[in-house]
């Protein structure tokens, strides 16, 4: 595995200026953790999925703290990934799979995302997903959605102070809700991802509260209910932390299930 750049979050949004939306391409850098070959979890199919560097937030369940910092990544040439990528399109679309942005946050460096979104798709011909928690999400250009095939929206709670507990006290849930409703009206097609977590985001309540939300949007084709686990406890020790929920149990399947009917309660396709 390899990866790419570093470059500043920046502040406002980003508009069609942005490589995603130019017609001639340029040389752009971006710092990426990694890039790995995956099937069934970071969208359909077989996925080429790169893992940028760089996150806002600091979620307690984050299997992935090694990529929080932009430092964690490698200063790297959109040319190199999308060549990495190559080599593997022709058993990724036999596969029926593609190529998806994932993290960190790939928001936290728009160009660098928008780029490769719109090279792996008119470049290599792949679908194109982004796995974000849209807590920056204005900062992603209808250019680079419009390169977007499927958005993998992680909501991680309905009520706002528990969103915060959830993100370590650095998330709000407006910036997330206003992302869900663009993508809604722009049409983007959204697989909802929601980790149930015991003792923390498994009242029902708050299962409610997502889920009547995403039935609002009309453009969300399934919803995942991703079961909180402890696979990432390693990393948060070989960065120097303590993993927070080291005491929190897996949710039994009755509880999974439970949480599954909720969202079908609402007319989704939950699993």
């Amino acid at each position: 595995m390899t990866a790419p750049v570093n470059t500043g979050p920046g502040t406002e949004r980003v508009r069609e200026t942005a490589p995603a939306g130019a017609a001639t391409r340029r040389p752009v850098t971006g710092s990426v953790h990694s890039w790995d070959l995956s099937t069934g979890v970071d969208g359909p199919g077989a996925r080429f999925v790169t893992f940028l560097a760089g996150c806002p937030l600091a979620c307690l369940y984050c299997h992935n703290p090694d990529t929080w910092q932009l430092r964690n990544g490698r200063r790297t040439a959109a040319d190199e990934i999308v060549a990495e990528a190559a080599k593997y399109t022709a058993f990724i679309r036999a596969a029926g799979g593609g190529a998806t942005l994932s993290g960190g946050e790939p928001l936290l460096q728009p160009v660098f995302a928008g780029e490769l979104l719109h090279r792996f798709k008119h470049e290599l011909g792949l679908h194109t997903a982004l796995d974000t928690s849209g807590f920056l999400g204005a900062r992603a250009s209808d250019a680079l959605l419009a390169d977007t095939d499927l958005v993998l929206l992680d909501i991680k709670s309905w009520d706002p102070a528990l969103y915060r507990k959830v993100t370590g006290g650095r998330g709000e849930t407006g910036p997330t809700v206003d992302f869900a409703r663009r993508l809604a009206l722009l049409g983007n097609e959204v697989r909802v991802r929601f980790v149930l977590v015991p003792g923390l985001t498994d009242e029902p309540d708050n299962i409610e509260g997502v889920a009547a939300f995403t039935a609002s949007l009309g453009n969300v084709s399934r919803v995942d209910v991703l079961p909180f686990h402890k696979l990432g406890a390693a990393k948060w020790e070989a960065v120097g932390r303590t993993f927070p929920l080291a005491g929190t149990p897996a949710p039994a399947p009755g509880q999974v299930a439970a949480a599954r009917e909720i969202f079908a309660a609402h007319g989704l396709y939950a699993v």
